[in-house]
């Protein structure tokens, strides 16, 4: 049993969730442009609650300002991706007639704000497992120079194809940008995963799938009775849905959370942040 209590925050967590998720899918009409925000604000407060009981620390206690930052740091990568599936047209938002560019521009932004900080913070959940933190080695990854070239050409040449041949490539949207990201940061010094792969410690990379298919299993559930809503165009693999979602698009949340992961260490790494204000994931130093 933990010693720690359950904190306030992560009752504040509870009691959005309880009131917003029925209001999201039982309410007549429009309704999800407003209680997206306050519902995943539940998630991400409920899962750092769990991680501060299980472990006496979590991104909201460590660093709260930086907590805030995840949230606006949030919105423009998912305007990226937003950016990106304007040439692959692989989802789109159903009721976004409704609205207009102004009105969906800053309403999109507020829902987009919650995705950085609900992946980290069911990542750091993940990452106080016993069977996560028992995991044995696994193969070695090295950030050699050799290595972080060949991710970084291969990066780009994952972009040009999905690029020039989105209906074939689409697939290269979720590691792309990771494969490009994650040379830039061991060039500049910055926290990269093969700092662990490297010792053929993976149990970051697991902390981190596990955490985003935990989100996403939420993210796909409550969208599935949500107005308006995401529905899902993807080529080849649209069968066997799990809610909007077919089963094997379920695999590209798992580079997903790697290259958000990429992309937070490279911004951390320009504002000039130390260690100790960065995402957790302790185990992987020990």
């Amino acid at each position: 049993m933990s010693p720690h209590k359950f904190p306030l925050h992560g009752w504040l967590g509870v009691v959005l969730i309880a009131v917003f998720w029925p209001l999201n899918w039982r309410l007549p009409s429009l309704r999800t442009q407003w209680a997206f925000f306050p519902l995943w604000l539940g998630y991400c407060l409920l899962v750092d609650g769990l991680v501060l009981r299980r472990t006496g620390s979590s991104l909201i206690t460590r660093n709260w300002r930086n907590y805030l930052g995840l949230f606006l740091l949030s919105m423009p990568v998912w305007w990226l991706f937003e950016l990106l599936n304007g040439r692959l047209q692989n989802w789109f938002y159903d009721g976004r007639q409704f609205f207009t560019d102004l009105e969906y521009g800053l309403l999109a932004s507020i829902a987009f704000s919650t995705v950085i900080p609900a992946i980290f913070g069911a990542a750091e959940l993940a990452a106080s497992w016993g069977w996560v933190q028992r995991m044995g080695r696994g193969p070695a990854i090295p950030g050699d120079q050799r290595t972080a070239l060949r991710f970084f050409v291969t990066g780009w040449l994952m972009l040009a194809l999905m690029l020039f041949w989105p209906h074939y490539f689409f697939p290269f949207v979720w590691l792309s940008l990771y494969f490009i990201m994650e040379p830039i940061n061991i060039w500049l010094g910055n926290r990269n995963l093969t700092q662990w792969t490297a010792r053929g410690d993976w149990r970051p990379v697991i902390a981190l799938w596990s955490g985003v298919l935990l989100t996403a299993f939420f993210w796909e559930f409550w969208n599935y009775y949500s107005y308006p809503k995401w529905i899902y165009t993807v080529p080849f693999v649209n069968f066997w849905h799990i809610f909007e979602m077919p089963l094997l698009g379920y695999g590209g949340y798992l580079p997903f959370a790697l290259e958000l992961y990429a992309i937070y260490n490279l911004v951390m790494g320009i504002l000039g942040k130390t260690k100790s204000d960065y995402v957790g994931f302790e185990i992987g130093h020990q």
